[in-house]
């Protein structure tokens, strides 16, 4: 007999305010692209590095390493208590793709996963090690896309 859904517990989502701590983090509720402008010039909270770990499973140094900021770097920015607007938009990219992958997949575990393999459409590069390019993250969102619809080459 399965256990009805309602008792099954709730699998973490990854939102771009779910990976960024939400709305305490963020001391926002950004609903639109423009509204995530106003978030990065003003700077997130450093908080969002502790969060984006645990929600995506990562250690700081992996995140560091995805995002292009050294690690000394983000150890500084937490002691601070705000990432700089480069570095707030690096961590909102990082999580507009998690969110992204875990629309495709439907499942945030299979996510991660797929965001730490080898992926042979990207040239063998593991996805989370693009994120700290423009182009590089937009190869992976294209590769989401290109995923979804069926089309895997």
């Amino acid at each position: 007999m399965s256990t009805p859904a309602a008792v099954l517990p709730p699998t973490v989502s990854l939102s771009i305010e779910s990976v960024l701590g939400g709305q305490g983090v963020l001391h926002a509720k950004p609903r639109t692209a423009l509204d995530w402008v106003s978030v990065i010039r003003r700077g997130i909270s450093s908080a969002a590095v502790d969060s984006a770990t645990k929600t995506l499973h990562v250690t700081q140094a992996e995140l560091a390493g995805a995002l292009g900021i050294p690690e000394r770097t983000l150890a500084r920015r937490k002691k601070e208590g705000t990432l700089n607007s480069e570095e707030s938009a690096k961590l909102v990219r990082l999580a507009r793709v998690a969110e992204r992958a875990q629309e495709v997949f439907e499942d945030p575990d299979v996510a991660m996963h797929w965001l730490k393999s080898p992926n042979t459409a990207l040239g063998a590069a593991v996805p989370l090690s693009l994120m700290d390019t423009d182009i590089g993250a937009e190869s992976v969102l294209d590769t989401l896309g290109r995923i979804e619809h069926g089309v895997f080459a």
